[in-house]
């Protein structure tokens, strides 16, 4: 199994975030480092701050040498596609190829509601979706992509420079909603990413992206499993490696710390060991 770590971006300062994923640079067994997309935190007070994530990302992209960089995961609502495959484009090139394209459907009410984003019902949410992860690879892919969806269309656009890493930067299509999101990580994703904290819900999910794949005749061993662990929700570093240990059995094939605040580097040192110790 690898390993990697979150850091979300609310109610702590550039200062804390900088040092932590400088210090998960010069470990190798951490091979990414995430944030979220998100504009209000999700905890504690509404109003504090929260940094914006592709921001974020572009600079740690500067501030690291090694460790991949993604947003786990992009709301698709919160940017038309073009926009988003041209920061994704132009991320990767700053990185050297480090990027991880994380990608989902979108979902916050509050955050649509305090800026008058549309956020449309389930079905045409998960259409968009779809368009756009096609029309994002579209882009990134071909020299001029021409896409004629519903809801999103390119006419001869062109996405230049091209990312650093071909055909395109890896897909991670994060959710668990058994039609809609698992289907399209078969169709499209290098990684699919489920947050839950139960390790019995995984094997079942993983089931039906399996079924997916066979459905459209792709290997599912081409798609990375990952699966976060909040150290928070488990009760600290200890519970964090033992429900690491659980995954593990289960055959995920990436693992996520998302770490505790205030954010400090010498966590790393103990998640470090473990992870070593469980191969």
């Amino acid at each position: 199994m690898r390993y990697a770590i979150k850091t979300v971006p609310q109610h702590t300062t550039w200062q804390e975030l900088l040092d932590v994923w400088r210090a998960a640079d010069e470990l190798d067994v951490f091979e990414s480092a995430w944030n979220w997309d998100h504009f209000y935190p999700l905890s504690g007070d509404f109003h504090g701050p929260n940094f914006e994530g592709w921001i974020m990302l572009a600079a740690m992209a500067q501030a690291t040498s090694r460790i991949r960089l993604g947003v786990q995961v992009t709301g698709m609502i919160y940017r038309h596609p073009a926009v988003l495959a041209n920061m994704a484009a132009t991320l990767d090139v700053i990185s050297n190829g480090r990027l991880e394209l994380g990608l989902g459907a979108g979902w916050n009410q509050m955050e649509c509601d305090a800026y008058g984003i549309e956020l449309p019902p389930l079905r045409e949410r998960f259409d968009r979706f779809d368009e756009g992860v096609e029309a994002i690879i579209a882009l990134l892919t071909e020299d001029s992509a021409t896409y004629a969806g519903r809801y999103v269309q390119l006419t001869d656009a062109w996405c230049e420079p091209k990312a650093v890493q071909r055909p395109h930067p890896p897909i991670v299509i994060g959710g668990k909603g058994p039609t809609r999101t698992l289907r399209t990580a078969a169709r499209h994703a290098q990684q699919w990413n489920v947050i839950t904290a139960d390790p019995a819900e995984w094997p079942p999910l993983k089931e039906i992206l399996v079924q997916h794949c066979q459905a459209i005749g792709r290997d599912p061993h081409e798609i990375t499993c990952s699966v976060n662990v909040r150290i928070g929700d488990v009760g600290g570093v200890g519970p964090a490696l033992d429900m690491a240990a659980r995954y593990r059995e289960l055959g995920v094939d990436l693992l996520i710390f998302n770490l505790l605040q205030p954010f400090d580097p010498a966590v790393l040192e103990p998640l470090e060991e473990g992870a070593v110790a469980l191969g």
